[in-house]
Parts: C-alpha cells; structure tokens; sequence
C-alpha cells in the first residue's frame, strides 16, 4: 500500500541519516586521534595495512601515545587532592596497566584475576583498591594479606568477614563504605536510587557504622558512591560529586569517624553514537576546582583525599579492532560484508552487551577512508547466530575481498567483555604502537589453548 511505501521509504531516509551521523563519527575519532595517509588509516606512524600483514586479523590495535594523552588530559582537570586510578575491568592487559602506572596512577579491581595482575604489574599494593558486591573469602583474604590500600564494603556481612580476617591475621583492615544513594543523578547506566547488589542502602548508614565500631579489626576511613556510567554531562558528574560528600560530611560528623578517602567512582564516559557529544572537560575543571575549595574549608573533610576512576575515558579512544573482509555476497536484494572477527571479539559493538536499540559503533573501511561511502550493506561476523553483526544498513564504498574494515572506540570493555569461546575461534592478539614500532602484547591464540585447562577423568572417583 501507499501506507507501507511511504512507511519503508521513512525508515530507509532514517536509517541513512543515522549513517550519515555515524560517518561523522568516524571522522571526529580519526580526525582527533589519528592520521591517515592516501585514505589509509594510521595507528601511531604505521599504516594499518602494514599491521595487518605483519600481524594479522582479527587483532585489537592500541596506541599507546593516544592512552599517554588521556591520562595527561584528566590529570591536567584535577586538583592536587585528587588521584587517579585506572579500572581494570576496562582493559587489564599487563602493557596496559603499565602505561597508567607509569604515569602514577592506582589500580582499582574487582576480582582476586585482577588483584594478581594488578600485583604483577608492579602496582604498589598501597594504590590498590578494592570494589564489588560479590567477593569472596578467599578474595577478601588475599586482598587483606597483600595489605592493598583500602577494601570497599558493600554489605555489613562483608564488613564481618573482613573483621574476622584481620583478626587472624593480625592485621587491621583499611575500609571505604560503598553507600547506594536514595536518590539517582543520571548516567547512562542508573546505580543510585533502586534496590541493587552494590553497596550498602543509604538509609542503613546509622546501623552499619554503629556496627562497624565494634568490630576491632577493620578501620573505617572513606566513602565511595558509583551512581552512574558512560555519562558525557558535566552537571549530571557534579551532582553525583556533591551528594557523595555530602555523605560523607553526614558520616564524618554523626558517626565521628575520620574521612580520608572520597572515591567519586567513575563513569566518565565517550561518545559512541550520533546523538552523543563528548564530556567539557574545561566545565568540569571549573567543577572540580570549586569542590576541592569547599573540601578544603570543610573542617570534616579538610584532610581527606579524593580518588576518580574515569574508566573508559582512559582507554577507550586508543582501541582499534582490526578485521579482514572475507565474503561479499547478495542475498534477497541487500549486500552483507562478511567478516573474519566478530562478536566473540567484541561483543559490545554487536549491541549484545546492554544495548536496546542498536547502533552502529564507530565503523569504517580503514584501506578507504577517503572513498566515496555509495554503497549500503550489513556488515557481520563468521558465527552461526544472526546476533553476530558488527553495523547495519552502514554506508560504504565498494567492498572487496581483503579490505580492512575496523571498528573505533574499541580500547575498553572490547576483548574482555566478549564471548571469546564461543565456536573456538582462536582469540585474538593485542597489538600497542608506540609511534613507530609496533609490539605484540597478546599473543594470538591457537587451538591447544581451548584444551589447555581440560582434565580427562579419573573413574571412579567417589565423594567421600
């Protein structure tokens, strides 16, 4: 019917234009963060193609110089009281944890995997700290043994827990109060305001610190509040700030406990989709400048000092997932760009990860940059799922067998977020550029590895 053309030419016009925004996107990152010369994308001063023969595809590219720049560019918005750590979970590579020790910041894990790698990294215990609803007591026994600088507590049963560990081993256990707030400030991802796993419930605060002086072993010294991630407004960051001192001041002053430590958390966020922009840093210098100037005639709070993990903003824009193109074929009037990478890789670009409407990431042919996008087509993996697609109704030019196609803002929440089991494909190597030399950081996998931690069984083999 007239209805339904009118209907389908609407969603086509949609669908472009949506295309359109994400070209822009494309440009905004290469143009900010990268080079490219005769069209083919630069990652540090190596082509990709270069990176591709000598390392193959599917890989995950980082710069190094692009992660150096974001750690100056937050450092340059903080005050002196303020530290920044890097959250591991974002990308916990040992080169990429020393790309951020180098440059003096902590680590903040959330497993006893990334305690031992933040330990193996050469993080001071000292600029370790310790979040998660979910940790367990062998977790809080080995956090407490390597003496990390401080243990998050998101229930009063942890706070038993970790009494009862230090008292055998000796030891007193610096703590934060992780506190889920009453209210909510926004963020892409709401943590405050609702039942939830993480942290302890404002309105409990009274009973918890009344029961934490009695337990001899753990020593009460900061507050934490995670509210929100992927957030890209200055003011929604301001809100969360000033209500988590606000608790604290409350802690501080009726419970007469010492506040050294104020984790603002993280949430920073980058801007994947058309209708994002990224996050004023200058606006939130200004913030964070006046913050430290209230904390600083706060008699409470005078002494204390702030941490920030602003986790994907320190890595996201550094990553590059590199992919080959192996089909090109037509099926009922559209075109589909066959991959050798895909979801198993980098889950989040798929939109599996949280998404609920879909949008295409950041996405290009990175031989042809410069070429005319005149062709439209989906752009999948090599599983054997329709979830598997990397970009839908993407605007490209004409595709050819062995064309580098590449996804950007793929430095975070990429590799180790993806289920790379799935139909053992064999993972992918990580590659760090610095300038001009190119290091393997991860070797790629090869298939003993899908055996290496399977035992045949020993029969039989009674439960006692």
């Amino acid at each position: 019917t007239g209805q339904q053309r009118s209907k389908r030419v609407s969603e086509t016009s949609t669908a472009k234009t949506q295309d359109r925004k994400s070209t822009d996107q494309v440009s905004r990152v290469v143009d900010q963060y990268f080079k490219q010369r005769n069209g083919e994308l630069l990652i540090g001063n190596i082509p990709i193609s270069a990176l591709a023969k000598q390392f193959g595809t599917p890989s995950f590219i980082y710069d190094k110089s692009i992660i150096q720049r974001k750690i100056e560019e937050v450092h340059n918005v903080l005050p002196n009281r303020f530290n920044l750590y890097y959250s591991i979970k974002a990308n916990p590579n040992q080169s990429i944890l020393k790309c951020f020790l180098d440059k003096g910041c902590g680590l903040e894990i959330a497993s006893q995997g990334e305690l031992s790698q933040a330990l193996q990294s050469g993080c001071i215990s000292k600029q370790i700290i310790f979040a998660g609803p979910g940790k367990t007591f062998e977790e809080l026994k080995l956090a407490v043994q390597s003496q990390i600088g401080e243990i998050h507590v998101e229930s009063i049963d942890e706070a038993h827990q970790l009494n009862s560990i230090g008292e055998s081993l000796g030891l007193t256990v610096p703590i934060a109060l992780r506190i889920n707030p009453t209210d909510s400030s926004g963020g892409a991802m709401q943590m405050g305001g609702k039942p939830s796993p993480f942290g302890i419930d404002e309105e409990s605060i009274d009973d918890v610190c009344d029961t934490i002086k009695t337990l001899r072993n753990i020593r009460m010294q900061g507050v934490h509040l995670f509210m929100g991630t992927q957030i890209l407004d200055a003011k929604t960051l301001e809100k969360q700030y000033r209500r988590c001192i606000a608790i604290a001041r409350f802690i501080a002053k009726t419970h007469q406990f010492k506040i050294e430590t104020i984790d603002f958390g993280g949430g920073w966020g980058t801007p994947y989709f058309p209708h994002e922009n990224e996050l004023d840093l200058r606006h939130l210098k200004t913030i964070l400048e006046k913050i430290d100037t209230e904390l600083s005639a706060d008699e409470l709070l005078s002494g204390c000092n702030a941490v920030l993990e602003p986790g994907r903003f320190l890595i996201n824009e550094a990553g590059v997932y590199l992919t080959q193109v192996t089909r090109v074929k037509k099926s009922r009037g559209k075109t589909f760009v066959i991959l050798d990478g895909g979801m198993h890789h980098h889950l989040a670009a798929s939109g599996n990860l949280g998404q609920t409407i879909k949008r295409n990431y950041p996405i290009a042919i990175l031989n042809r940059l410069s070429e005319l996008k005149t062709h439209s087509a989906e752009v999948v993996g090599p599983l054997c799922t329709p979830l598997d697609c990397l970009g839908r109704n993407v605007q490209l030019p004409k595709v050819e067998v062995g064309d580098l196609f590449g996804v950007f803002l793929s430095g975070a929440y990429a590799r180790t977020s993806s289920p790379t089991g799935f139909l053992s494909h064999l993972l992918p190597p990580e590659i760090l550029v610095d300038g001009e030399n190119a290091a393997l950081i991860r070797r790629r996998g090869n298939s003993e590895d899908f055996l290496q931690d399977q035992i045949a069984p020993t029969l039989p083999n009674p439960i006692p």
